[in-house]
């Protein structure tokens, strides 16, 4: 059986971090599934999905590296052909990657204490982010 939920959220972009852990968490406690794995996916190439421990400074040093490692300001061919100014979003993102599975035992989240599953989005202006949830 797969049960699919949708989380849908707004960002603001740049960087925005939001911790979806809860809303994962409900997902697979109210599936009726007691053991298995629950995939998250976020659709769009802007937008990734990763787990961090989900506290201001782990999220800014995340930014710090991708600001040096993937500036705004290099040339990004993506930025030539479309216009749009986001060819670093859209490396970001496929760096952290769309999808995270993680295991579930007695309807609960096999995380580590520290452990909070997030979304990541990196498009240059405030967006609509959707995560798919299924188990």
């Amino acid at each position: 059986m797969v049960i699919t939920n949708k989380i849908a959220l707004k960002t603001l972009g740049n960087g925005a971090t939001h911790d979806i852990t809860e809303a994962v968490a409900r997902a697979v406690a109210e599936s009726g599934l007691t053991s298995g794995t629950v995939t998250v996916f976020c659709p769009g190439s802007t937008s990734a999905v990763t787990t961090i421990e989900y506290e201001e400074g782990a999220v800014a040093d995340l930014q710090q590296v991708f600001d040096e490692v993937v500036p705004p300001s290099r040339y990004y061919r993506h930025n030539e052909r479309w216009g749009d100014g986001n060819g670093h979003s859209h490396v970001r993102a496929a760096l952290l990657g769309p999808s995270l599975s993680v295991p579930f035992v007695g309807r609960r989240l096999t995380l580590g204490t520290w452990q909070q599953i997030v979304t990541w989005t990196s498009i240059t202006a405030p967006a609509s982010v959707t995560s798919w949830c299924r188990s």
